[in-house]
């Protein structure tokens, strides 16, 4: 088996891995990092949670640790979707860098572009950013991109699913043609085929994994759930959901929940605090120091439940997540193996259940047919425990049998016999009761001048 000692890694880099607890790479790092070494372009098509980050930041670090960086022009630029994914290479880049003098600079939303500036006017060995801010900083005549080296793409399929693949196009055109390229991607659509067939010189491609597949240490399963009545889904699938959880027992340390929107995240943290547990949203609305804090506080298990949006659902590294719920089915088959691929890494073993309403039974066909197998169906946990009924309605007959009845039942209506003084309806005149001579409709308060009594044109006549 091979080990991180025989991929010639710089000295200083293999003390770093070793702190941090590593001997064996994964797969995808003992392919990558070879011909990264030897200043090869690589592609590397791997699942989620098989240890990318790591093959690119370990032969970047070791490269880079000959010479020096320059005001404004960066050395390396690392590009990923997220500003989590992002922050997150950022930590790697520390914890394996942390041996030599080697900088970064993180360019992400919501934070200062004064902080930033600052960082990149004192020069820096590695640049990690997502696409807008860069440029964003390029446009604002802050950032030159004629000194980069090495240029990495995390999470390829990521951006192509956000948008970014101009912004990435034209990125590559800012940097020099003679750079090398390290090109990571979960899954190759023709669009990210074209694009490394453009961008890349004849790389090295490594593959541990056919694309989209799911890990064989996730438990998988999904329930299919139909709800009393269509008004009342929301609330059913919210009480499903702490069924489940319930069910899983002590087994379930921590968890991330996936929503499809952004607002059902919101929704189901409050709904999930609401019955004693300790749950938290993230997603792209939020600001940037609270999606930061709330991650934090997951890693270090303060927090027990994460409601999310696909924003956390790429590259973000938190090894002992031991459930996913799928709240929602993704709309997208390939955005189930990477909410799934939260679960289960590093080896470990991990379980992902979803709910599945009517509505969604289509998603789930598309995700069985991506993933190439069946999900297995999981009885409902709400099966057996009493439902809250819903108010009764008064009865109410169908408008058909009810006018045939209403028909049949009521007596026919005598014909009004006109009277001399009002034979005909005028307009303005009033509508009197045959009963009591009163106006119908407005009760004792009606307009003096609606009580007026008025001639017909034939009385008039008269």
């Amino acid at each position: 088996m091979t080990k991180f000692s025989e991929l010639g890694l710089d000295p200083k880099v293999l003390s770093a891995v070793e702190d941090a607890g590593y001997e064996t790479p994964t797969p995808i790092q003992a392919g990558a990092i070879p011909p990264a070494l030897q200043g090869r372009d690589v592609l590397g098509i791997a699942q989620t949670g098989t240890g990318k980050t790591a093959s690119f930041t370990l032969p970047m670090i070791t490269m880079l640790a000959k010479g020096r960086a320059r005001a404004r022009m960066p050395r390396s630029l690392v590009l990923a979707p997220t500003r989590e994914l992002a922050a997150q290479v950022a930590e790697n880049f520390d914890i394996y860098a942390k041996k030599t003098k080697l900088t970064k600079a993180l360019l992400i939303g919501g934070v200062s572009f004064k902080e930033q500036d600052a960082l990149i006017d004192r020069g820096v060995d590695v640049l990690i950013a997502t696409p807008g801010r860069l440029l964003d900083h390029f446009e604002r005549g802050k950032l030159l991109l004629t000194g980069v080296q090495i240029m990495v793409v995390d999470e390829a399929d990521r951006m192509l699913d956000m948008g970014f693949i101009p912004d990435i196009e034209r990125i590559f055109q800012l940097t020099p043609f003679t750079r090398q390229t390290l090109f990571f991607s979960a899954t190759m659509a023709p669009e990210i085929e074209r694009i490394t067939n453009t961008f890349l010189s004849n790389p090295e491609k490594i593959e541990v994994a056919r694309a989209a597949t799911t890990s064989e240490n996730i438990e998988q399963g999904v329930v299919l759930y139909k709800a009393s009545r269509k008004d009342r889904q929301a609330k059913e699938k919210r009480a499903l959901l702490r069924a489940l959880i319930e069910s899983e027992g002590e087994a379930c340390t921590n968890a991330i929940i996936f929503c499809n929107r952004k607002t059902e995240v919101d929704i189901v943290a409050k709904s999930l605090n609401k019955y004693g547990y300790n749950a938290a949203p993230i997603h792209g609305d939020l600001d940037q120091s609270q999606r930061m804090k709330t991650l934090e506080g997951f890693r270090d298990g303060n927090l027990r439940f994460l409601c999310a949006s696909d924003v956390a659902a790429r590259g973000l590294d938190i090894p002992n997540v031991s459930h996913v719920f799928n709240f929602d089915v993704p709309s997208h088959a390939e955005d189930y193996v990477h909410r799934i691929g939260r679960t289960g890494r590093a080896g470990r073993k991990g379980k992902a259940l979803m709910i599945c309403v009517p509505n969604d039974e289509k998603y789930l066909t598309a995700i069985e047919s991506l993933v190439k197998q069946e999900i297995p169906r999981v009885e409902n946990p709400m099966k057996d425990l009493p439902q809250e009924e819903p108010k009764a309605k008064p009865e109410s007959k169908p408008k058909s049998e009810s006018r045939s009845n209403d028909r049949s039942e009521k007596p026919a209506r005598e014909p009004q016999q006109k009277s001399s003084s009002n034979s005909r309806s005028s307009r303005g005149g009033s509508y009197k009761s045959r009963d009591n001579n009163r106006v119908m409709g407005m009760g004792d308060h009606v307009p003096a001048f609606l009580m007026r009594s008025f001639k017909t044109t034939e009385e008039a006549a008269d």
